[in-house]
């Protein structure tokens, strides 16, 4: 049973990481987070779960490590990306042995609700926050002009 769940995690570990990471962890400054509205876009995304009927995620401090630590590479990088996310995903699914890994990127909304909606407009990304997960975290960081950063993490 659990050689079906390791092709899955390694199909999405293959299929998240998009582009090739180039910048030095010497040149990513650690951004401030806008906690309000990571704790909305959570709120937001667990009432749509349980509207669904499936259960609400439980807050993982270790995913919010590593989704603090995308946003602020993307930060640095001035774009959206899930460079590296092979390695969060294998990060993860080491310490807190997660069978599954996955993860929603947005950039520039101006609200918690408008990047749910526009995740939620998105089939992919609707799947993931739909997905048979049981943990998850919502970093948001604002950069040096104020455009916020988005990265939510989930796992099961």
């Amino acid at each position: 049973m659990r050689l079906p769940h390791a092709f899955l995690m390694m199909f999405v570990i293959i299929l998240g990481s998009c582009s090739k990471e180039s910048l030095d962890d010497a040149n990513i400054l650690e951004a401030e987070n806008v906690i309000e509205v990571e704790y909305e876009l959570l709120d937001i995304v667990n009432d749509h779960r349980v509207s669904l009927g499936y259960s609400s995620l439980e807050t993982s401090t270790l995913a919010y490590e590593y989704a603090n630590a995308h946003n602020d590479y993307m930060i640095a990088a001035g774009d959206l990306s899930h460079d590296g996310f092979s390695s969060r995903a294998s990060s993860i699914a080491s310490e807190v042995n997660a069978e599954m890994v996955a993860e929603n990127v947005a950039k520039d909304y101006t609200t918690a609700y408008e990047a749910f909606q526009n995740w939620l407009a998105s089939s992919d990304h609707k799947k993931t926050m739909e997905g048979d997960f049981t943990h998850t975290a919502v970093s948001v960081k604002a950069d040096s002009q104020g455009n916020l950063y988005f990265t939510q993490l989930f796992y099961r």
